[in-house]
C-alpha cells in the first residue's frame, strides 16, 4: 500500500506576480499540462474537493504554520459510480448534510444533490493550463485559471519539508502575497 505524505503549500492568485514572474521566466521551462476540473465549494468550510479525471479528488487541510503555510493530506481519489460510504466523506468534507443513502452515485447524481439548493454547494467547472518548476528542491508550478467566466494566474509551491517551501517562496520573491488554498482563491475570484 502506497503511504500518503502530507505535503506543505503555499500558493497565491493575482494577475502579475511582480519581480516573481521574471524569475519563473528564467528558469528551464517545466511541463505544461493542461485539464478539466469541478472544483465543489462549500459555504460551511473551504475544503479542497474536485473531480479531475473522472476521479473524486479530496484533499484536507491538517495545520498552518507561523508563515501561513498550509498542509494539506489527500484523503480520497476514487472513480466514479462513488459508493454509499464514500459519498458520505464527500459529504462529511464539505460539511453538508448526507445526500440520501443508495447504492452508488455517479458523478451527475452526486453533483445534482450536493448543489441542491438546501446544501448550499457550488460546482464550479474550471479550466487549468499548468506549467510546472523546480525551485529550491520543491515543486512549483504557474497556472492560468478560467472559472466561472473569470480569468486568473495562480503560483504555488509546495514540499513534505515547510522549512524549504518558505525558503522558496522567498527566493521568488512572493512573500508579500497571501497565501490562498484553491477553494478560498476560487471564492474571492467569484464572489
Amino acid at each position: 500500500m502506497e503511504t500518503i505524505v502530507p505535503r506543505w503549500e503555499w500558493r497565491t492568485f493575482a494577475a502579475s506576480f511582480g519581480d516573481a514572474d521574471q524569475r519563473f521566466r528564467e528558469l528551464p521551462p517545466g511541463k505544461v499540462n493542461e485539464s478539466d476540473e469541478l472544483y465543489l465549494l462549500s459555504p460551511n468550510c473551504d475544503a479542497n474537493v474536485k473531480i479531475r479525471d473522472e476521479l473524486m479528488d479530496i484533499k484536507v487541510l491538517e495545520q498552518v504554520d507561523a508563515h501561513g503555510l498550509e498542509q494539506w493530506r489527500p484523503v480520497m481519489k476514487a472513480a466514479f459510480p462513488l459508493p454509499a460510504a464514500q459519498v458520505a466523506e464527500v459529504c462529511i468534507a464539505l460539511h453538508v448534510a448526507p445526500l440520501p443513502v443508495r447504492d452508488a452515485y455517479a458523478l451527475e447524481a452526486m453533483q445534482a444533490g450536493l448543489t441542491h439548493p438546501s446544501r448550499g454547494v457550488r460546482a464550479v467547472p474550471m479550466h487549468k493550463k499548468r506549467e510546472r518548476y523546480t525551485v529550491g528542491g520543491c515543486v512549483a508550478e504557474m497556472t492560468e485559471v478560467a472559472a466561472g467566466g473569470r480569468a486568473t494566474r495562480t503560483v504555488a509551491i509546495e514540499a513534505e519539508d515547510p522549512a524549504r517551501v518558505w525558503a522558496a517562496v522567498r527566493e521568488m520573491g512572493l512573500e508579500r502575497f497571501e497565501n490562498l488554498s484553491y477553494p478560498r482563491g476560487l471564492k474571492r475570484l467569484l464572489g
